[in-house]
């Protein structure tokens, strides 16, 4: 990894270039707002070298879809890399900062809608696979999974 990275707090619209690039580039970037984005408990973080983003990922404080009672978790969305920096740990390091951050002070689930290309990378990350696999129409093969708070 980059050893002159920096993890610092980002706007939703400073993710949206990178959430268009690489998870929806049938869209336009400005159309990637997501909702919940500007919500107060919301929080978006950037990987940024050369003081260029190279990674994202927002958190939500969103029930998981899977819980059967009103507890309130928190989510994973709009996580990616640009292709430059994959496999350099930016997006782990993304992950355990967010971690951190919410169990500093909630020690609730962490889930995520997951592509099926990415199950291994937060498998490594103590995240499991919680109900069965299904598609999200124009973007492919996705599970819910989630890390929870003991699972650490």
């Amino acid at each position: 990894m980059n050893d002159q990275y920096k993890i610092l707090e980002i706007s939703a619209s400073q993710t949206r270039p990178v959430r268009q690039k690489v998870l929806r580039p049938h869209q336009e970037a400005h159309v990637l707002v997501y909702p919940g984005d500007d919500e107060k408990n919301t929080f978006h973080l950037g990987a940024m070298i050369d003081g260029e983003i190279h990674a994202i990922l927002s958190m939500y404080r969103e029930s998981a879809p899977y819980s059967e009672t009103d507890s309130v978790g928190w989510r994973i969305r709009g996580m990616a890399s640009i292709p430059q920096a994959r496999g350099s740990g930016l997006g782990r390091k993304l992950v355990e900062v967010a971690r951190d951050r919410v169990w500093e002070t909630d020690r609730d689930v962490i889930w995520c809608n997951a592509r099926e290309s990415a199950f291994g990378f937060y498998e490594k990350l103590g995240f499991n696979i919680v109900g069965n696999i299904f598609e999200i129409e124009g973007i492919g093969p996705h599970a819910v999974m989630a890390l929870e708070p003991t699972s650490l």
